[in-house]
């Protein structure tokens, strides 16, 4: 297979770690006989110094182009002045917008090798296997925005709007999946206050009914679901959910596998390629010093050849490594507790290596 991949390396620790996933793609390449052609192209806080845009106009237009796109992070301290005519951010939520990259694919299983490195008991772990589905181009993030005069001086604004299409599209990418794992559907909404809710409840109950009766479905309050999470995780196969109650719950959700750094992401949709990404930040923190975990991005790698060209078996190599590099006791520092850790280059080089083993 020829593909063109598309790499955004962005801010912070993001060319550190995408540099591993790199070199991951490519001994897989080479393993199976694919030619991969990478093209970087900036993004982020780095293209607001180069272009002035965090998304420059050649970056969407080579993403657009590609077969899947590698995202790294993106924003930090730089670029974080609140009167700033543009951020970051702006350009994850531009790509995302434009390429019709309307579902966020995060699967959250902890490793069975790392289940004290969570801050919860093994036995409320142990098991878990969920997917979660945010919907990723509508809600309070694209709503209207803005600042207007009060009496007390200023007041702000942002609008949380849904549409049918929108919740329809989701939700049966959502069950879909569901049917290929547990048959258990749950979508978490906020329908006692919401009106945007009450539409996501409406529209969920019509699909599930008339399209997948063989899935479970069920309903759970977004406060309740937060409250789920660390009480009993096993219990959720596929969750589906808006914009923002996913951004929230997911980051709360990486926790059960006890670090950011190992929790990938694929963004899918329609016209645009996938994007994949790990779902941690860029860690301005630590940029530059060699630590970062670059599981994540090295398993949203995976899920690219999964998801974008196809390639099951690639991808459950890279999978299978990653899972014998830490069965063999390696770990960087977020999860290393107070034992030995190796360096962001060390763990990619770990990868690579169990990949080219028979």
């Amino acid at each position: 297979m020829d593909s063109k991949i598309v790499l955004l390396p962005g801010d912070g620790i993001g060319p550190e770690v995408v540099a591993e996933a790199v070199g991951v793609l490519q001994v897989v390449a080479s393993r199976f006989g694919h030619r991969f052609a990478f093209q970087t192209c900036p993004m982020g806080g780095n293209a607001i110094d180069s272009h002035g845009t965090p998304l420059p106009d050649e970056t969407l237009a080579a993403c657009r182009a590609a077969d899947a796109v590698l995202l790294g992070a993106v924003g930090g301290p730089k670029w974080d002045d609140p009167n700033a005519k543009t951020r970051p951010e702006a350009g994850l939520l531009k790509i995302r917008k434009e390429l019709g990259l309307f579902a966020n694919l995060r699967p959250i299983k902890p490793s069975r090798h790392l289940l004290d490195a969570s801050p919860l008991r093994r036995e409320i772990i142990d098991g878990t296997d969920i997917l979660f589905v945010r919907e990723l181009t509508g809600g309070i993030y694209f709503g209207e925005s803005g600042r207007r005069p009060h009496a007390s001086g200023e007041e702000a604004y942002n609008v949380m709007i849904y549409n049918t299409g929108e919740i329809e599209r989701v939700v049966r990418m959502s069950a879909a999946a569901a049917r290929g794992r547990r048959q258990k559907l749950t979508m978490v909404d906020k329908a006692n206050v919401l009106e945007a809710s009450r539409l996501w409840r409406q529209v969920t109950g019509r699909i599930m009914a008339q399209e997948f009766p063989d899935v479970k479905y069920d309903i759970v309050l977004v406060d309740a679901m937060a409250m789920h999470l660390l009480s009993r995780p096993r219990d959720f196969d596929v969750v589906v959910t808006e914009n923002l109650f996913g951004d929230i719950l997911t980051d709360e959700g990486s926790m059960l596998t006890g670090s950011m750094g190992l929790l990938p992401s694929a963004s899918l949709g329609t016209p645009g390629p996938g994007l994949y990404e790990p779902i941690h930040g860029s860690a301005p923190d630590i940029a530059g010093k060699g630590i970062a975990n670059p599981l994540a991005t090295i398993l949203a790698a995976a899920m690219l050849l999964r998801h974008s060209l196809k390639l099951e078996d690639e991808a459950a190599v890279i999978e299978t490594a990653v899972d014998q590099v830490l069965s063999s006791g390696h770990r960087t520092k977020d999860i290393a507790a107070s034992g030995p850790s190796v360096s962001t280059r060390e763990m990619g080089t770990l990868v690579v290596e169990a990949i080219g083993k028979p």
